[in-house]
């Protein structure tokens, strides 16, 4: 006898992951700068829903250029931190 169970993952959203930093960084000058889109292209990104309502999700290409992005100002940070 095989016992099959069902499993569903829950899908965290980008904004929930990254609670912690929402307010501690400027997320049009992310989008500027890292991306060349505008601050309201990232937020629906973030929220999952886009302009029009429709589902929407970073691609595999947009989540590494974010990943980057915040280790990039992290290392920014860690320098001015270690400079005062």
């Amino acid at each position: 006898m095989e016992i099959v169970m069902n499993q569903t993952k829950e899908v965290v959203s980008m904004k929930k992951q990254l609670a912690d930093l929402l307010v501690a960084i400027s997320w049009a000058d992310l989008a500027r700068t890292y991306f060349g889109k505008s601050s309201s292209w990232l937020y629906h990104k973030m929220d999952g829903v886009d302009g029009n309502g429709k589902p929407t999700a970073f691609t595999v290409e947009e989540t590494e250029i974010l990943k980057g992005a915040l280790v990039d100002l992290s290392e920014r940070i860690r320098r001015a931190a270690d400079s005062i």
